[in-house]
């Protein structure tokens, strides 16, 4: 054991056979959602208040995430802009540039420090990270970033190996010594390590916090985060520097607090005037400073991830439903193509007046909103501008429809609200303008709001982050946009761009991809101004992002 370890150890004991029990008393209050608790603990000596959040993230409604913003706010303020329950301070900073990680769903917002000056020279280091996987388990990792990219992201057994004031540099680490972390949805950034395998293991030494403004036996404010081994998130924060209130605890006791507390990992987060915890636009704790911070780490509604949701209402009609599906009018025939849904050939007519039309009524089991897709199965004799009347709770749309291309698949055709009654109708009309024939397969409606179709959720959070598709960037563009999507396994990928007409304008990838985070570049260069719609199709399930080209 390193020396002056040993010495802050002992240290560390003779202050606490002086040291109080610390008294923790339930503070939850309405502005909590549930699955959330907060406590408040005291002591006399030496004088301390500190506080933590126990978040059950097993409660399919709740989500822990990090925010960053432009522009250095208060916890509070950042807690109220971005919507969220509550929050703790994140890692470290510079002015408005975090020098801590922050991990968005697919996205790297920012990196851990990947080497630090110390006695005039450059110090490789791996630091350390909390993070959700997409599983819905929970980490603390050493982890290095060897570019911007989530595939760049690796995470290691141990830290590099310095002891305190090494005067000799490590090598930088290499990618065959760690493993590529490509399972995580959300993380951020901070050190030391405090708890490993339930366990204290503070790596402040490895992790070249010496030589920092981060003491490690020191009574400072102090902000942690860990996890038990039942899947409850633990925020905490230690107020100090204020001697009427609390003088703050050290590194060595922030472990034991954190273990105390049932933490199997924990790590260190920003402290010092840092230090805040907020519940909407309040602070919960004294902060010695009320100091802005790029960062925080937050607890949120599962609906701020923005990740595609596994459907709580799905109904399909197919033209051989006649009690859900009327063929009015003369002239309709089956098609001799394969690829219609189910086991009943798509309906065909010759464009007309508008005389024939198929009309699918769902009866839907509630008020609410809902998605419609159509199937038909394409062909250059189809019409380019086949009429869907949507009959809905707002009225009537038209969508026009090109059924000569993206045939054989789920084509999305809108989002409306229903009144769940017989009024609600989808009527495909032969009163196209361009081509022979219209088709009429299959309908589908699929509703992912629980109060609206009074279904309730039973999904399970690994089924819905099997893939993502992020909105594009720039957006506004001209003409040029960067569209990024994440597979968490292998799967066959369409990336398409709709019009507003739902006609489908570019295949911008069609072929099996690995699981990871894909970039395409779009060029719009060709097309007019207004509202496009990226689609992304894998293996797991679809999803639309809505776009918008400026010239």
């Amino acid at each position: 054991m390193k020396l002056h370890t040993i010495v802050l150890l002992l240290l560390f004991m003779v202050t606490s056979l002086s040291a109080q029990t610390i008294t923790w008393i339930e503070q939850t209050n309405s502005e909590l959602p549930e699955g959330v608790k907060l406590y408040k603990g005291t002591r006399n000596t030496p004088k301390l208040q500190a506080f933590y959040l126990d978040v059950v993230l097993d409660n399919t409604t709740l989500a822990v995430r990090p925010y960053i913003v432009a522009h250095s706010d208060r916890v509070p303020d950042i807690v109220d802009d971005v919507g969220a329950y509550a929050a703790i301070n994140g890692g470290f900073f510079g002015g408005s540039t975090s020098y801590s990680s922050v991990i968005y769903p697919g996205e790297v917002k920012a990196r851990n420090v990947s080497a630090l000056t110390r006695n005039s020279q450059s110090y490789p280091v791996i630091r350390s990270l909390f993070s959700v996987d997409t599983l819905n388990q929970l980490s603390v990792d050493w982890i290095y970033h060897f570019d911007n990219s989530l595939s760049g992201l690796y995470r290691y057994e141990t830290p590099i190996p310095y002891s305190y004031n090494d005067p000799t540099p490590e090598p930088a680490p290499i990618k065959n010594d760690g493993q590529e972390f490509s399972e995580i949805l959300v993380g951020i950034g901070g050190g030391p390590t405090l708890v490993k395998n339930g366990s204290t293991q503070i790596t402040y030494d490895e992790e070249i916090f010496w030589g920092s403004g981060v003491g490690y036996d020191n009574r400072d404010p102090r902000t942690a985060i860990g996890h038990t081994a039942e899947n409850h998130v633990i925020m905490f924060v230690a107020d100090g520097r204020q001697s009427s209130i609390s003088e703050g605890v050290s590194l060595i006791e922030l472990a034991d607090i954190m273990i105390s507390l049932g933490c199997v990992e924990a790590m260190n987060l920003d402290g010092g005037g840092s230090t805040q915890m907020a519940i909407g636009d309040s602070y919960v704790n004294s902060p010695s400073e009320q100091r802005a911070v790029p960062t925080i780490f937050a607890i949120t509604h599962f609906d701020s991830l923005g990740l595609a949701k596994e459907p709580l209402f799905e109904k399909i009609i197919d033209t051989a439903d006649t009690a859900l599906c009327k063929l009015a009018g003369e002239g309709w025939f089956p098609t001799a193509n394969a690829g219609y849904w189910g086991e009943s050939p798509s309906m065909l007519n010759q464009r007309g007046p508008g005389e024939a039309y198929a009309m699918f009524t769902p009866q839907l089991p509630t008020q609410g909103t809902y998605d419609v897709f159509g199937w038909w199965v394409a062909a250059s004799n189809r019409c380019a501008d086949t009429p869907f009347i949507i009959h809905h709770q707002d009225g009537v749309d038209t969508v026009r429809i090109n059924q000569v291309n993206n045939g054989s698949t789920w084509s999305f055709i809108g989002t409306y609200k229903f009144y769940g009654d017989i009024s609600d109708a989808v009527i495909i009309s032969e009163a196209a303008t361009i081509g022979t024939y219209i088709v009429a397969d299959a309908v589908r409606f699929v509703s992912y709001d629980t109060t609206e179709t009074g279904v309730e959720s039973d999904c399970a959070l690994k089924k819905a982050l099997l893939f993502e598709l992020m909105q594009n960037y720039p957006n506004p563009f001209n003409p040029q946009t960067k569209i990024r999507y994440q597979l968490t396994g292998s799967s066959h990928v369409q990336l398409s761009i709709f019009n507003t007409l739902g006609q489908n304008i570019a295949i911008l990838v069609s072929d099996k991809q690995a699981a990871g985070v894909h970039e395409i570049h779009w060029d719009a260069g060709n097309y007019p101004s207004g509202v496009y719609y990226t689609r992304l199709e894998t293996d797991f399930g679809s999803q639309m992002r809505k776009v918008l080209f400026l010239k």
